[in-house]
């Protein structure tokens, strides 16, 4: 099948999912002192964060090694899009083996959770910021989980060592960037925390300018205490209780409890890839939508044909994919343990979404004009009792950087804590993530379930999607991905598209303005060149222009051995690159 590339034996897939959580009782790990002549390079949203990983891989350390580095960093330094409170997806590429993997750490929903979490008493959806800082938001973090398992599996520096300059900036400052300043006020019930009051407003309730130096003593205090006691220092003891406080002192329950969070195991599963022109394109399997629909789109386009050569047609035909593809993941895409259809598993459904004949069977509907019903398809064969299409929210957020190492692996890894600042609630100097509302907020429509609805121990849809693209030897080329919510599905099929097909440079295609498809409407970037809105309007589109600030962060391989940056210019981020034993990495 298209989407198995090189993985891990069921047995060993089974082994990996419930990894021990306790890091600081590894053997010691220390920098590998031979590696390849390869360059390494890190690219992540804010600079600080891109130092911390250079540093690591500078010494030697691994691409895994690097990611925990960066997120540490970016949980205090972009604290409004992701961090140890929050979930992650990353793609590991092994140089040794050619293995391909993911490591899930998506929250999960606690064991008090049930369908009608986010109705009001008389039956309707709760408002999506009522339901956003109510406390009933936040799932069981995942990603301090999950970096733990891909560095037993794959790290080669001690723990401890990828904390240090995560301690250091909360414990000694950092300049508060003008992206918080500018969301902390647009955010406005964000200041009702104490906590996160006392760090990011001044004394009456405005917002830090941007470089004020912020200190963050309780943030250097977790780190320290989860760089000492491994994972389960955040699953269990102090830190462990404080997050249970933060939740259910708001909401006036037993939302969540010690039990959730001990519970909590990250899962190894195997990506999903599909064919593109001359490459496959892997990226992350469900709960997260964002691989199937990527390959979708990318399907489409090339059974179609006219967006194969860069025209302002192609936008049209792009933005017809992108509709087809995200009816699909309206209907059929969640938690795989909800995405069994009659007599087909989850895999089964998967395969069929993304299969050559059905995606060409879609691609029949791409004419000439904007189609007037774009409905999800039947992937399966004959008749089936189809679910109902989702209604979540699926607002923006979350960050996203892509790390190779000296020896040729490669992360690409998307992370998040959902929308700005999470659930606005904050333990141990991190915020706790709003994931529960990626849920559908109705369970059932006319009586038919929605795949994606809340029940416990699920996790919620995502539409992250880290992407590692292989040549036909299945040898890495590119690896990148973005935030934004179901934007960054369209975010990263534009530069696919782009780079794959338009032989444009990565940088230039992530310059390229962003037209995107979420939930069928289309929207343009503003500043769109007007050739480009036009041609959409004459295929029949009504297009929007609204601001969309993607994020996207990559690198594409050379022939010659090179490395080529895609860093966004719509945000904060850098790109490092260097060798092993370079005295300090070089500004690219």
């Amino acid at each position: 099948m298209l989407r198995r590339l090189s993985l891990c034996a069921a047995l060993l897939l089974a082994a990996c999912s419930g990894g021990d959580k306790d890091a600081a009782e590894e053997t010691p790990k220390a920098p590998a002192v031979e590696t390849t002549s390869v360059p390494w390079a890190v690219t992540a949203a804010h600079p600080k964060a891109t130092e911390a990983g250079a540093k690591i891989l500078a010494e030697g350390g691994s691409a895994v090694d690097a990611a925990v580095a960066v997120q540490a960093v970016l949980g205090l330094v972009e604290p409004q899009s992701s961090g140890l409170g929050g979930g992650a997806f990353m793609l590991h590429y092994a140089a040794a083996t050619g293995e391909l993997t993911t490591f899930d750490g998506r929250e999960v929903a606690p064991a008090s959770a049930t369908p009608d979490l986010f109705l009001k008493e008389d039956g309707t959806p709760m408002g999506f910021y009522d339901a956003v800082t109510s406390g009933l938001s936040v799932g069981v973090p995942g990603a301090v989980a999950m970096l733990a398992e891909a560095h037993e599996r794959y790290g080669k520096t001690p723990w401890a060592d990828l904390f240090v300059d995560a301690e250091t900036l909360a414990a000694n400052g950092f300049e508060m960037s003008e992206r918080i300043s500018f969301l902390a006020e647009r955010m406005v019930r964000l200041k009702d925390n104490d906590a996160a009051r006392s760090l990011y407003f001044d004394e009456e309730g405005r917002p830090h300018p941007g470089g004020t130096m912020i200190t963050n003593p309780a943030y250097a205090n977790s780190v320290r205490l989860i760089a000492k006691g491994g994972a389960a220092a955040f699953y269990e003891g102090p830190l462990a209780e404080e997050i249970i406080a933060a939740v259910n002192t708001k909401t006036g329950g037993e939302t969540m409890t010690l039990a959730d969070l001990a519970a909590y195991a990250p899962t190894e599963r195997a990506p999903v890839c599909a064919p593109f022109l001359a490459y496959q394109v892997c990226s992350m399997a469900p709960p997260s939508s964002g691989g199937v629909t990527l390959l979708q789109i990318l399907g489409l386009i090339e059974a179609d044909g006219r967006a194969l050569t860069q025209s302002d047609e192609a936008w049209a035909v792009y933005v017809e994919a992108g509709r087809l593809a995200y009816a699909d993941r309206e209907r059929y895409l969640g938690d795989p343990v909800a995405m069994t259809i009659g007599n087909a598993s989850a895999d089964q459904l998967i395969d069929a979404l993304i299969s050559k004949d059905y995606v060409a069977g879609r691609a029949d509907r791409m004419g000439e004009g904007a189609a007037a019903d774009v409905s999800a398809g039947n992937p399966l064969a004959g008749e089936i009792d189809a679910p109902a299409d989702d209604a979540s929210p699926d607002l923006p957020g979350t960050s996203h950087f892509s790390i190779r190492d000296a020896e040729g692996n490669i992360v690409s890894m998307t992370t998040t804590v959902e929308t700005a600042f999470g659930s606005h609630l904050m333990a141990g100097g991190m915020f706790l993530n709003n994931q529960l509302t990626d849920f559908s907020f109705l369970p059932e429509r006319e009586g038919v379930p929605v795949v994606n609805a809340v029940a416990p121990g699920k996790k919620p849809r995502s539409s992250m999607t880290p992407v590692i693209v292989l040549d036909e030897e299945g040898q890495p080329v590119m690896a990148m991905g973005s935030p934004g919510g179901p934007a960054i599905i369209g975010y990263v099929a534009k530069t696919l598209l782009a780079t794959l097909a338009w032989d444009m440079p990565l940088q230039e295609a992530v310059d390229l303005p962003n037209v995107v498809t979420a939930r069928g409407r289309v929207v343009v970037e503003e500043g769109a060149p007007e050739a480009l809105t036009t041609a959409l309007q004459d295929f029949g589109h009504e297009p929007m222009s609204r601001r969309l600030t993607s994020g996207l962060y990559g690198f594409q391989l050379t022939e010659d051995g090179g490395i080529e940056s895609g860093v966004d210019p719509r945000r904060d981020g850098t790109f490092l690159m260097g060798s092993f034993g370079d005295e300090a990495p070089k500004d690219e």
